[in-house]
């Protein structure tokens, strides 16, 4: 029997645990604060601290791998959120000898014109770019080091079923209501978009060919496309005419930051929106055998889940 934890239950840790349970792994693990949650057929849903190394060890033990999917609740408790949970994993990976496979973004490559690859220095000064790339620094000195077995698959801003709060799902249900929407930054600048399913598809792939550990994966995604675009094709998929997309005032973040948490963080991250932001996945592609989900089906299961019901192309 073959035991896999994935700890976050939400796009990501969903999509995850159910590409295991589809390969036919038997003792597949969900793990969240709550341990709530719709039953997924082949899973059993756990509550746990995923600060408290301990538990998460005891959790871990017999697991062939150990899957990082958590995310903060929000963005401006990052720097206090994420060192004791980091180190949780780390402790727990080491203890146990589950491969530590962790699903991670692109931030710590911090702001860059060219497309990002593989292997590329993190450089990111912003507080969240450097966190994140801490904790691969960090999670692969230990590899190198012999004290565990870390990989890392990074995916650009999600899509598709489940995801409701990346930049096109978080206006998607207002689009396909044939309703004008909003995004920050330039909405006609390429930009790439990971479906949560291509990225549970690099993680249980990586977790189990030893030969791609300590390492940094992209998660193979399809090229790249503007947001208004994006959003015109997700109203296509639903069956409806695309919603008129417009910028939000450049000062917003500016000034809204001065008394909003979120804006105030969303700052750091801007340029991603305000520049071409181009992820290359071609080593991904070519190295472990994974093809991007169709950009057509991407924007189909985006739809569906901003109107149930609705998405019919």
């Amino acid at each position: 029997m073959s035991k896999h934890v994935v700890v976050g239950s939400g796009p990501v840790g969903t999509a995850t645990v159910r590409e295991l349970v589809a390969q036919g792994h038997e003792d597949v693990v969900l793990v969240s604060r709550s341990g709530s949650g719709a039953e997924i057929d082949g899973v059993r849903r756990v509550a746990l601290d995923v600060s408290d190394a301990d538990a998460l060890t005891e959790l871990t033990r017999g697991a062939e791998a150990l899957y990082n999917c958590v995310n903060p609740p929000s963005y401006d408790v990052w720097s206090t959120w994420w060192p004791p949970v980091a180190t949780a994993f780390l402790a727990a990976a080491e203890r146990t000898a589950a491969v530590l496979v962790t699903a991670s973004c692109l931030y710590g490559y911090g702001p860059t014109d060219a497309p990002m690859v593989e292997g590329q220095p993190d450089v990111a000064e912003g507080t969240k770019g450097r966190l994140r790339a801490e904790m691969w620094a960090e999670a692969r000195a230990a590899h190198e080091a012999g004290r565990l077995r870390a990989v890392e698959v990074r995916g650009s801003d999600y899509m598709g079923p489940e995801v409701v709060v990346s930049h096109v799902a978080q206006v998607a249900a207002r689009a396909v209501q044939g309703r004008s929407v909003r995004m920050f930054g330039a909405v006609d600048l390429p930009h790439t978009w990971t479906d949560v399913r291509d990225m549970a598809r690099t993680l249980v792939a990586v977790a189990g060919r030893p030969e791609t550990h300590g390492r940094v994966w992209h998660a193979p995604s399809n090229a790249p496309v503007a947001q208004a675009q994006a959003v015109a094709d997700v109203c296509r998929a639903a069956g409806v005419a695309p919603a008129r997309v417009r910028p939000w005032p450049g000062a917003m973040l500016s000034l809204g930051g001065v008394f909003v948490g979120f804006l105030r963080e969303m700052r750091e991250t801007s340029y991603m929106f305000e520049r071409t932001y181009v992820m290359d996945s071609a080593v991904t592609q070519r190295e472990l055998g994974l093809a991007p989900t169709p950009w057509d089906e991407v924007c189909r299961a985006t739809a569906a889940t901003a109107a149930p019901g609705l998405a019919r192309v």
